[in-house]
């Protein structure tokens, strides 16, 4: 009895196989469901404890091998493999504990100053960078406004801003990669220097990298080579990476499994060309994938991207379906192993799923298109059109799922582009490996390059513009998916069965390729263990819907009107994501409760009244009655407010500095009057107006102060650099303006006072001290009502 029938009648051969197939399976799940699990064992065991059960369980039941029926030795892989599980779970406690041991822990809303060295590719959109940054307590996300300068992986910067929670859509992303707080900074100040060691080694060959890349060619052409060669999009114009998404092409813009795979394929092919045997050339290939990884930043989709690449590579040149499984399991591990939370990442499941759809349909789709012909160059652009086929057909219902689109230009594209696109990575990995050394020329390489990467850019650009380029499909969770996969899969297969018949082919070799993929006709393990990989992945994609893929449409994040009340103030604050709150309500003839009511405001989360006088605080009585009010703030009572609070419930706090209120992302600091100020027995105050409010109101990277009528000459604050400024009193005179107005810089004030109004508001030495300090200025008394809209990219006067 041979190898083969040994492993079908279940011999030592095939138990072997089958033992260390159990104990991946079991790790890869383990691993996988960790994260679920939370840090600590769902067993009741500490990590340690359980990873030792868990490993001894395994040595037993693998020195116990059993004999027997084929029930017996189920049951003992069944737990052999929960043996495994329970290891995988306990090393993933381990993992995370690791990566969340290293994340920067910072109370939201305070204003911190941080230095420290740029730990990803930089991700810029809609007037915005984000990037991560390594301090020495630990990782976080800087977000700030352009423009800010080259932020390469290793350099030193530092930044001043506000810490914020992550937003939801962004949550899952952010716990993935060990952050736990984003810092909308108002200021990036880029430093001179880098890492030590291996890091900053890394750092110096990808530098010598990415400025061979630019050598000798256009700088499109050289933002576009970085992105092919290195994942770095972040010189890419928006334009043109919209064109690459949208005809499916944007895989080719950051370093992926397929990718790594395609250039794996092919260069396989040329090495075949050339003569070497099919072992030599599986060496080199993983020695070009293992150069390739560090070279291109390390980092972890990189890595990611080389250890599928290789799994996908070594399953490809197996003769034996059990090693295709075995190398799959093996790569899910190991990517598992480096963080539990990858099988929540969109990367991940698209690089999973695209290496089980080249697995599986490589073979056939080959077989039909080139049949039994033995031509290299033929065979050659076969498998690099069958990889593209199969990883687009694998990859579509995971892209409708978490983007809601699909791209119908994708197969074409990527066909289109297929025989640039191996050409164009040899000669930019050539040029960057070439660029370590600095007399050596890179620019015939990078020339021709970017020629090439030109014509992909090309097909990118025709390919987008049809309206039917991308279709909008909306699937509705893991079921759904499971479903599309299931009739993708129908299709396929009745059409290969098709072709296969229409060219006189034996369908069993189409459908199987048994000479061209080396799997056999009995490969009923393995297409089983297919299908339960894409059922982990449906499941898995289903659970992480809810990504950094489901980033909101830049639509107003607040929106701030000045409303214009006549000689008083009343100033609406309405973030996207939360309840609006209202800062005063005007003298009570204005009815700001009627303005809400007509604007469809039926609640606030609070009513601040920043001091009881009447043009202040005069509609609040009936903002309470009209209105439902989450509370009431002030720093002194006003009588009329806190009765009609009383009467609708509404619950009252007395606030001073250092107290803060939230409505969404929006952060309301008070910054006068200190607490002692207003204490019973304190020295009495003459002004009132100096007990008033100033608050500080922060969305983001905007900010507005806020000064009721407390004149910057009495109330000394200094809440550093601001956006919009509300002039104090209505616009009166003010001594101590200028010294403001050079503490907070801002770039526009506004003054809310009435048309006529009999005390000359506002002042003409205020608006001078303006003027000389070149600040614009808006007025309720000659432009009405005043909109500002505050959004990812910026904020505008509307």
């Amino acid at each position: 009895m041979d190898g083969a029938e040994s492993r079908r009648a279940g011999g030592p051969g095939g138990l072997a196989l089958a033992w260390r197939h159990a104990l991946l399976a079991g790790a890869a799940v383990g691993l996988a469901v960790s994260p679920l699990a939370g840090h600590g064992s769902p067993v009741g065991a500490t990590p340690a404890a359980q990873v030792l059960a868990g490993a001894v369980a395994a040595v037993l039941l693998g020195v116990a091998r059993p004999g027997g029926g084929r029930a017996q030795r189920f049951l003992w892989l069944g737990l052999l493999a929960l043996a495994a599980v329970l290891v995988g779970i306990g090393i993933g406690a381990v993992r995370l504990e690791a990566i969340d041991g290293g994340a920067l822990d910072l109370e939201a809303g305070a204003r911190v100053e941080i230095e420290g060295t740029v730990a990803s590719v930089p991700r810029r959109a809609e007037g915005e960078v984000r990037v991560q940054v390594e301090t020495p307590s630990g990782r976080l996300l800087i977000e700030a406004r352009e423009p800010v300068g080259e932020l390469a992986v290793g350099r030193r910067l530092g930044a001043t801003g506000v810490v914020r929670d992550p937003e939801e859509w962004e949550r899952s992303y952010l716990e993935r990669q060990g952050i736990a707080v984003v810092l909308a900074a108002r200021d990036v100040d880029l430093e001179n220097g880098g890492r030590g060691g291996l890091a900053g080694a890394l750092d110096e060959v990808r530098t010598r990298a990415e400025t061979a890349l630019g050598r000798g060619t256009t700088p499109e052409a050289a933002s576009l080579l970085r992105g092919f060669v290195l994942g770095q999009d972040d010189r890419i114009d928006a334009a043109t990476r919209e064109e690459f998404k949208r005809s499916g092409l944007a895989h080719l813009l950051a370093v992926s499994g397929q990718n790594v795979i395609l250039l794996a394929l092919l260069a396989g092919a040329a090495f075949a060309v050339i003569g070497l045997p099919r072992r030599s050339r599986l060496f080199w290939i993983l020695a070009l994938i293992a150069v390739y990884v560090p070279v291109a930043g390390a980092g972890p989709s990189i890595q990611r991207a080389g250890v599928m690449g290789a799994a996908g590579l070594v399953a490809a040149l197996a003769s034996r379906p059990a090693s295709r499984v075995y190398a799959l399991l093996l790569a899910a591990v190991a990517t598992l192993a480096l963080n539990p939370r990858a099988s929540a990442d969109v990367g991940w499941q698209l690089s999973f799923a695209a290496v089980l759809g080249i697995l599986v349909l490589v073979g056939p789709i080959r077989s039909l298109l080139i049949g039994d012909s033995r031509g290299a160059w033929r065979s050659a652009l076969a498998e690099g059109a069958a990889v593209t086929v199969a990883a687009t057909f694998a990859t579509a219902p995971l892209m409708a799922l978490h983007f809601g689109v699909v791209s119908l230009a994708s197969l074409p594209a990527n066909l289109l582009a297929l025989p640039a696109v191996a050409p164009v990575m040899w000669l930019g990995m050539l040029a960057a490996a070439a660029g370590q050394l600095g007399w050596m020329p890179v620019e015939p390489l990078t020339e021709l390059a970017g020629v090439l990467a030109g014509f992909i850019a090309q097909v990118a650009e025709w390919f987008s513009a049809p309206g039917w380029a991308q279709r909008d499909v909306e699937l509705g969770g893991p079921w759904t998916l499971a479903l599309a996969y299931a009739a993708l899969g129908l299709v396929l297969v009745v059409g290969l069965r098709v072709v296969a018949r229409r060219r006189a082919l034996r369908p069993t070799a189409a459908l199987v390729g048994r000479r061209a993929s080396g799997v056999s006709g009995g490969s009923r393990a393995w297409r089983i263990a297919a299908a339960a990989v894409l059922v982990l992945i449906a499941a898995l994609a289903g659970l992480s819907r809810r990504s950094e893929t489901t980033r909101p449409s830049p639509e107003p994040g607040l929106t701030v009107s000045v409303l214009d009340v006549g000689q008083g103030d009343s100033i609406l604050l309405e973030p996207a994501d939360g309840q609006p709150v209202l800062v005063d309500a005007g003298p009570s003839e204005a009815d700001v409760a009627g303005m809400l009511g007509d604007r469809g405001i039926e609640r606030l989360a609070a009513l601040v009244v920043t001091h009881p006088q009447a043009d202040h605080a005069g509609g609040a009585a009936a903002v309470l009655r009209e209105l439902e009010v989450g509370q009431l703030i002030f720093a002194a009572e006003d009588r009329l407010a806190t009765r009609a609070a009383a009467i609708a419930g509404t619950r009252t706090h007395e606030l001073a500095r250092g107290a803060a209120l939230r409505s969404g992302a929006l952060r309301v600091e008070v910054l006068w009057p200190p607490a002692e100020a207003s204490e019973r027995g304190s020295a009495p105050i003459e002004d009132p107006n100096a007990l008033s409010l100033v608050l500080l109101a922060r969305w983001r990277y905007f900010e507005i102060l806020l000064t009721g009528d407390a004149e910057a000459e009495a109330v000394p604050i200094d809440p550093g650099p601001v956006d919009v400024l509300k002039v104090a009193h209505h616009g009166s005179v003010d001594t101590g303006l200028p010294e403001l107005l050079a503490r907070t810089s801002p770039e526009l004030a506004v003054i809310s006072a009435g048309a006529g109004n009999p005390y000359g508001h506002p002042a003409a030495a205020t608006l001078e001290m303006l003027g000389a300090a070149g600040v614009p200025t808006l007025r309720t008394d000659l432009q009405g009502e005043l909109a500002l809209e505050a959004t990812r990219g910026g904020w505008a006067v509307r």
